[in-house]
């Protein structure tokens, strides 16, 4: 098939259905049982350690803010030249023990060392390598494509704390964590280590591999003066000048920041500060993200039907207007009412970044992009729970804590609210005078 004059190719259902199920169990486990099953064990370690807040949410924060920025950029490369599949592999791997290695620890220097190899499992095998795997693989339904992908995330991370809650109540939390690392390994492990980097020529279809020649390249505009259009084969270089990329980086930056900085601290909120029982607490948490299912079902149907920076600002939205729930947390009907709405943004919060940096950048360089935005992003959800947690040690309530959340979920939706309409203008860069 031929659009605006390129020609591409579609790889087989049979080959698309595999990547889009490998990625659905890798993000299940690697995000949806890891990332969001570890804060549920905090206020274990507060109370049979006696750790702060500040302490127990250090471990994500460390391992971000030196694995991130560490490891970030040398993922990105390492995916756009070796493929995502081998940098998968390392990542389940390294998750799975992580959360064994966390089960069987005694010290605090063994919580900082089990986190930090945590951090390297989710760089290597979480969001960019999936977000990569499926841009290559799927083109016009890129948006569906990953909606479903990311319900992994959503159905691990609704499940993680029913099941935890269960092992805890029978085995105790050692060995609750113990069995969530092997689950990890066996689930994962072998739908990575069989789906291919992507389609080949030698598909039975005829599909090839993905060239940057055969992205969208956008109209110019009139009203865009003395520039040009970014072409698939320009630089890194070249987009990280143009006020787009930090905009979208900063919405992202803030968006992750909220969202981490409540999700880290929920169960330590509710079952610590508020009183609500071990499984009462499990069930909200559930709902959050058995919520986040419909939200990436419907903000991926949503980013293939209307310009994504109005997906993109419609997530931001729902998870700045959801945290002033949390002051309501006496009432249990406002918690299930927080659920439904930050669940809702929560679910589309992964998703749309790699969507709206595909459109605006071409996905030649995509693996490289992300690696620059999910590091910034990492950084930023290892900060805000830090502080939050500190803000609650020195002044004994969340409500500060809870209110900078707020303004740095409205700042974020702000950086959005300027990105240019994806529709009617494109990316430019000044030509050199």
């Amino acid at each position: 098939m031929t659009k605006a004059g390129f020609k591409t190719a579609q790889p087989g259902t049979g080959a698309r259905i595999q990547v889009a199920l490998t990625s659905f169990v890798v993000l299940f486990t690697i995000v949806g049982l890891a990332l969001y099953g570890l804060p549920l064990y905090y206020d274990f370690f507060v109370r049979d350690f006696a750790w702060s807040r500040t302490q127990v949410t250090s471990g994500n924060a460390l391992s971000k803010l030196v694995v991130g920025p560490l490891f970030g950029f040398v993922a990105g490369w390492f995916v756009d030249r070796f493929g995502p599949r081998r940098l998968m592999l390392a990542g389940i791997l390294m998750a799975g023990f992580a959360l064994i290695g966390l089960g069987r620890m005694t010290v605090l220097w063994m919580f900082y060392l089990f986190y930090l190899l945590n951090a390297l499992g989710y760089v290597c095998g979480g969001p960019l390598p999936n977000q990569v795997l499926l841009s290559r693989w799927f083109d016009r339904a890129r948006g569906r494509a990953m909606g479903f992908a990311y319900l992994g995330i959503g159905v691990g991370g609704a499940l993680v704390p029913l099941v935890s809650a269960s092992l805890v109540a029978a085995f105790g939390w050692r060995v609750a964590l113990q069995v969530l690392g092997l689950l990890i390994i066996v689930l994962a492990l072998p739908f990575a280590y069989a789906v291919r980097e992507s389609p080949s020529a030698d598909d039975h279809d005829g599909a090839r591999r993905l060239q940057p020649s055969v992205l969208v390249v956008r109209r110019l505009q009139p009203s865009v003066l003395g520039a040009r259009r970014l072409q698939p084969s320009d630089s890194i270089g070249a987009i990280l000048r143009t006020p787009a990329f930090y905009l979208l980086a900063l919405g992202s930056m803030c968006s992750i920041a909220a969202v981490g900085g409540a999700n880290q601290h929920l169960k330590l909120y509710l079952s610590l500060d508020r009183g609500y029982s071990q499984g009462e607490a499990a069930r909200i948490i559930s709902l959050v993200l058995a919520l986040s299912i419909a939200g990436r079902l419907l903000m991926g149907w949503l980013a293939d039907r209307m310009p994504k920076k109005h997906v993109m600002l419609i997530i931001y939205l729902l998870v700045a207007v959801s945290i002033p729930l949390l002051f309501l947390a006496s009432s249990a009907t406002a918690m299930y009412a927080f659920a439904v709405v930050f669940g809702l943004g929560l679910g589309g919060e992964y998703l749309i970044v790699p969507l709206i940096a595909a459109e605006l950048f071409g996905v030649g360089v995509l693996g490289r992009l992300l690696g620059v935005v999910l590091t910034a992003d990492g950084v930023a959800e290892a900060v805000s729970p830090m502080l939050v947690g500190y803000l609650r040690d020195v002044s004994g309530s969340y409500r500060i804590g809870f209110f900078w959340l707020i303004a740095v979920a409205l700042t974020g939706a702000a950086a959005v609210a300027a990105l240019p309409r994806q529709r009617d203008q494109f990316l430019a860069v000044k030509e050199p005078s």
